[in-house]
């Protein structure tokens, strides 16, 4: 608070006629966001959670100085549940074109942005779960930090999303549902009416860093 290129820009069509914009995502950077380097132009930067290794304010600040001042026009995050110094906070002076959502949205161009954290005293104290369930009818592009379960959520043989969240999702159906969390489970993987996309830019020893994925929401 290593890099692999990737050009590849997955699409999903838009309920509205005003869509049309390119999405750069990006999850799980655990305090080495700044390795990045110079990032591909997008109308939206997404960042899905754990931007933080230890969770503690001074990680926090240094992601969120770098984040906010990036040059895409609009900046789009939530917490992951290394991202501890979050829980509860306040945060003021990111600019008009950068939006921190926790358990809001953001409408960009016509589409429609809801985002949930994933907090370690949510989950314990179970308000995590509800708070899935009110993920808001007619979101375009739901950003989490887990992912359903069964939808890009395998490391080491064993499922971490979330049965609740995966429910949800297919009540609401948005066009994308972007996430990280997950490691060793990075990709795309369309089913039914929603393009999942699992962005985590390392790998399960912490040590490989990839290259953000470019998505296309289509009119």
């Amino acid at each position: 608070m290593g890099r692999q290129t990737n050009q590849t820009i997955e699409n999903a069509s838009g309920r509205n006629g005003d869509g049309g914009l390119t999405i750069l995502h990006l999850s799980d950077t655990h305090g080495r966001h700044r390795e990045l380097g110079a990032l591909p132009e997008a109308d939206v930067v997404v960042h899905t959670g754990d931007f933080t290794m230890a969770g503690t304010e001074d990680e926090a600040m240094d992601f969120l100085r770098w984040f906010a001042g990036l040059p895409h026009r609009h900046k789009v995050f939530v917490a992951g549940n290394h991202d501890d110094c979050l829980w509860q906070a306040t945060i003021d002076g990111l600019g008009g074109g950068c939006h921190y959502l926790c358990h809001s949205g953001v409408t960009i161009r016509g589409v429609r942005f809801y985002g949930v954290p994933m907090f370690v005293a949510d989950c314990m104290e179970g308000r995590y779960e509800a708070q899935l369930r009110r993920i808001p009818e007619g979101t375009d592009v739901l950003l989490t930090h887990q992912p359903p379960l069964g939808r890009l959520d395998v490391s080491g043989g064993r499922h971490y999303g979330n049965a609740a969240l995966r429910e949800r999702v297919e009540q609401v159906e948005p066009r994308f549902h972007l996430f990280g969390h997950v490691h060793g489970a990075g990709g795309v993987l369309t089913a039914g009416a929603t393009t999942f996309v699992n962005s985590a830019l390392l790998d399960d020893r912490y040590r490989r860093l990839f290259a953000p994925r470019l998505l296309a929401f289509g009119r």
